[in-house]
């Protein structure tokens, strides 16, 4: 069957005034701002006092973006005769978002939660050495982290928890065992002190 002329620009006018008769979905971007994912990856926030120098993040980022310093520091020994211990003290701590590929390998590794996804994007610079943030800006990041969500009530209960309640329910029954342990020994006690002494076998008592 041969196309009728003209059907194709029939078509296209219709979605044409199907189009225009709709509400527009534009946001003006930035008088209205966008609504985000939670989990929407913008800057990367950091919180310095969970982290402990470790380097996982650095070793494990694959562009190589975070640039961290550090020294260590001697702790004198808590206790009389105890041992002097030595702890890193974080010296720098950078990230290059101009090499930055966003992939949040550094944030899933970090074994003591010291970095975080912040939603905000609105960074940008006209100088590519100004996108290299220190730990002062990444500090301040964090400001904009939101809250984590809300636990599921019908989750299971984490492992950790579990086992720490475990361990209490333990020392608990522990120290019960403990205390009743003095006070039925007590009547026994007594009771030996007070009952005469039975001569041996074929032994005879006192005449």
């Amino acid at each position: 069957m041969a196309p009728i002329p003209g059907a194709g620009l029939a078509k296209g006018l219709a979605v044409t005034l199907r189009t225009m008769t709709k509400k527009t979905v534009t946001a003006q971007y930035p008088d209205v701002q966008p609504e985000l994912p939670p989990r929407t990856r913008g800057v990367i926030g950091l919180f310095e006092e969970n982290c402990t120098v470790c380097m996982l993040c650095a070793r494990e980022c694959p562009d190589w973006c975070i640039y961290i310093d550090s020294h260590k520091e001697t702790v004198p020994a808590a206790v009389e005769g105890g041992r002097e211990r030595s702890r890193n003290v974080l010296d720098r701590f950078a990230i290059d978002f101009a090499l930055c590929m966003y992939c949040g390998i550094c944030i899933e590794v970090c074994p003591f939660d010291a970095l975080f996804w912040s939603p905000e994007f609105e960074y940008a610079e006209t100088d590519i050495l100004e996108l290299t943030h220190e730990r002062d800006r990444l500090r301040e990041w964090m400001w904009t982290v939101p809250a984590p969500p809300a636990l599921d009530p019908a989750a299971e209960a984490p492992k950790e928890l579990a086992a720490a309640r475990k361990a209490a329910d333990k020392l608990a029954a522990a120290q019960a065992a403990a205390a009743q342990a003095p006070a039925s020994e007590a009547p026994a006690s007594a009771s030996e002190e007070a009952a005469p002494d039975e001569p041996a076998s074929g032994e005879e008592g006192p005449a």
